[in-house]
């Protein structure tokens, strides 16, 4: 099985050590030069969770619902929220 990197799509990719926290593997794309995780343990810190996040919001859904939908926890539904408005 071949990683792509979720920054460039590139597939020049090196392990990286581990998390210490709790241990999962770590890559390191050598065309960009970024780091990144293939496997998540927490739902709130997968880069899809984030986007679904954002996409629930402008529908119209609420925190409590969201993060009920998403299995992630309040806290971080409005962590995302207020990045993205920080950012736009």
């Amino acid at each position: 099985m071949s990683v792509k990197c979720i920054h460039c799509e590139s597939e020049n990719i090196v392990k990286m050590g581990k998390q210490p926290t709790n241990g999962t593997p770590r890559c390191k794309c050598n065309t960009c030069k970024k780091t990144f995780q293939t496997h998540y343990k927490n739902n709130g810190a997968k880069p899809q969770t984030k986007q679904q996040i954002i996409k629930m919001s402008l529908n119209g859904s609420g925190i409590r619902d969201t993060s009920r939908v998403l299995g992630v926890s309040i806290n971080t539904v409005m962590s995302v929220l207020k990045k993205q408005k920080n950012s736009s």
